[in-house]
């Protein structure tokens, strides 16, 4: 993808470009952050309340202001206000507010915003102010094409969930899914892919053969998954900048359940052949492929820790489906899991914290977390069927996919703590979900 600093950059199909420049204006008052800073780690804290009037100027600000009110509710850490209750807002974004006003409706934070179009550029100026210290938290200025102004909301939004959580944001990323329409005798499963708020979904794959388990590349824009053809199963590279597709070549058996290394050289997956599956791991410069894993049992599912060294994978080597964790060449191995019910389905969270697995116990599912030595283990979810938990960039919010007895399947999100649960945006049935990393 082209540097997004480049200014001018002219925009090239299917990438996504943003130039931007930060004014130097972000000064926070130890006081002001004292009193507005929203903590993410305690789970019954209220939503933040928050006004956030339309941006005054071009023509889609109030469009940009719409996405931003949509991203920092779907958190469950902010309460947008109805601005039917808002007082004037500055004319000019440069302008103090009068914060009385705003204090009267409740607010906390306030955002105000100013867009214009000049030469082709939309350009975009906000400020983010704590109403009750009477301080200005917050200012930048991002410039794009037009076109990408759900990008400029979408970098807004990270800047605000930011300055008032401290932890980076992940509205500006996209999600890999697999959709799912055709019949249960005639099944069509095609590769699509979505900004996270549900805009702008787009088909990869044409449905001419089944497709499953996608995942992105942490260092480029890249993903790999396992298609099923009439010949058999092959692993896939996808380009998404230029839709350039590869295979990693042809296995004895079946392949399935890919995933890149972080730095995205290497993919690792699992090979079945003759009722046993086997980790491996191929190297995607020289493509030399090393068997990691030579138990008679079936092990699966295999996922990096964020720093490369080591995996987590499930295998019934213990009699049932369990999570193991093990060095990066395969020695080492230790089981992590020990409650009741089958484990499957691992990822590590991007910040190394925690592992995201599916729980099945009894007649329910559960989406849950634990730490990497098995401690801690939370269920956040239970339903009929939730599985394949997939984290956001900020190891926050986890998307899956759930579906209801005699009902279809559909994408879904819940944060850490589990008290967020709700439907993604995409109402159409969809599974097997991967959350990209923050867009350059």
């Amino acid at each position: 993808m082209a540097n997004p600093l480049i200014y001018g950059t002219p925009m090239r199909p299917f990438t996504l470009v943003l130039a931007f420049c930060l004014a130097a204006v972000a000064l926070v008052a130890p006081r002001a952050m004292a009193e507005i800073v929203v903590n993410v780690d305690q789970g019954a804290t209220a939503p933040l309340p928050i006004a956030i009037p339309a941006i005054r100027g071009a023509p889609v600000g109030a469009q940009i202001s719409q996405v931003i009110i949509a991203n920092l509710e779907r958190s469950g850490l902010f309460r947008p206000l109805d601005p039917a209750s808002f007082p004037d807002a500055p004319a000019d974004v440069n302008l103090q507010p009068t914060f009385d006003g705003w204090k009267a409706i409740s607010a906390q934070a306030l955002l105000t915003g100013q867009a214009s179009e000049t030469d082709g550029r939309l350009r975009v100026d906000f400020r983010l102010w704590d109403v009750y210290a009477g301080e200005q938290l917050l200012g930048l200025q991002f410039t794009a094409t037009p076109e990408n102004w759900r990008r400029v909301a979408h970098k807004i939004s990270d800047a605000v969930y930011e300055k008032l959580t401290g932890e980076k944001g992940y509205f500006d990323t996209r999600v890999v899914f697999v959709a799912e329409s055709g019949s249960r005798a005639k099944p069509v499963r095609r590769l699509e892919i979505m900004d996270q708020d549900g805009a702008n979904p787009s088909y990869l794959t044409d449905g001419s053969y089944l497709v499953f388990t996608p995942r992105f590349s942490g260092s480029s824009q890249e993903i790999t998954y396992m298609a099923l053809r009439p010949t058999g199963s092959n692993i896939y590279l996808l380009n998404i900048e230029t839709t350039r597709q590869e295979t990693l070549g042809h296995f004895p058996g079946m392949v399935f359940s890919p995933r890149f290394s972080p730095t995205g050289r290497k993919v690792v997956f699992s090979v079945e052949k003759a009722g046993n599956s086997d980790v491996y791991v191929m190297d995607l410069v020289t493509h030399a492929t090393t068997r990691l894993t030579s138990d008679p049992a079936i092990d699966t599912s295999p996922s990096f820790s964020p720093d490369g060294g080591q995996l987590v994978l499930n295998s019934d080597r213990g009699g049932s489906p369990q999570l193991y964790v093990m060095s990066a060449d395969g020695s080492g191995t230790r089981r992590i899991s020990f409650g009741s019910g089958r484990y499957t389905a691992p990822v590590w969270s991007p910040d190394g914290k925690l592992i995201a697995f599916t729980k099945q116990e009894g007649g329910e599912f559960h989406i849950g977390v634990m730490r990497p030595d098995g401690s801690g283990e939370r269920l956040l979810t239970t339903s009929y069927l939730d599985e394949g938990p997939t984290w956001a960039p900020n190891s926050r919010v986890i998307m899956f996919s759930r579906q209801g007895q005699g009902t279809g399947v559909h994408l879904w999100t819940v944060d850490v703590s589990g008290r967020v649960l709700r439907p993604a945006p995409y109402n159409l049935a969809a599974s097997d979900p991967a959350w990209s990393p923050l867009l350059p």
